[in-house]
């Protein structure tokens, strides 16, 4: 009789489960603007105090990657930056290591464009910056004359207090 009812119970789950009514997937569209290499112009921060500074020097280098399915990867670098002189990075000076990571910066994860609000949210995956990891940050962008502006309003260097401006420029 007990098996009879724990095998009764069972069957009532299963049926319950199958008779739901199956949920609606609503397809991410991605605008073909957006999809493609990006190459870095320049990155501005903004401070309360009215200070302007540019965090990766006057010329940066960076790469944005968005594909076609909603993922994306980006790596922004000092293009001036300290080598490291043992040729280890394991084996850095307490200088050497703050260059690395101080002139640096990278994520990948998942991205959503929403055209009409004109925002980009990255669900950011991995970050070279841990506090980022398995985070969501939704930027404000631009799209003018293949040149992608969007603005940080959570950076790396200053959290909320700061105001980033990244500018990127479509790779022919």
């Amino acid at each position: 009789m007990k098996r009879l009812i724990i095998l009764v119970f069972i069957i009532g789950n299963i049926f319950s489960v199958y008779s739901q009514p199956a949920k609606t997937v609503i397809p991410i569209v991605i605008p073909n603007w957006i999809t493609g290499t990006w190459e870095l112009v320049s990155v501005t921060n903004s401070y309360p105090n009215g200070n302007i500074v540019y965090p990766y020097g006057a010329n940066p280098r960076g790469l944005l990657i968005f594909d076609g399915t909603g993922t994306y990867a980006l790596q922004i670098y000092k293009a001036a930056r300290l080598t490291v002189a043992s040729g280890d990075k394991n084996n850095c000076t307490a200088e050497e290591n703050a260059a690395l990571v101080q002139g640096s910066n990278a994520h990948f994860g998942k991205y959503v464009v929403d055209d009409i609000d004109h925002t980009i949210t990255f669900h950011i995956e991995y970050a070279s910056f841990p506090n980022w990891n398995y985070n969501q940050q939704k930027r404000v962008f631009s799209f003018t004359d293949n040149e992608l502006q969007y603005i940080v309003t959570n950076t790396t260097q200053g959290g909320g207090s700061v105001v980033a401006k990244v500018v990127w420029k479509r790779k022919p």
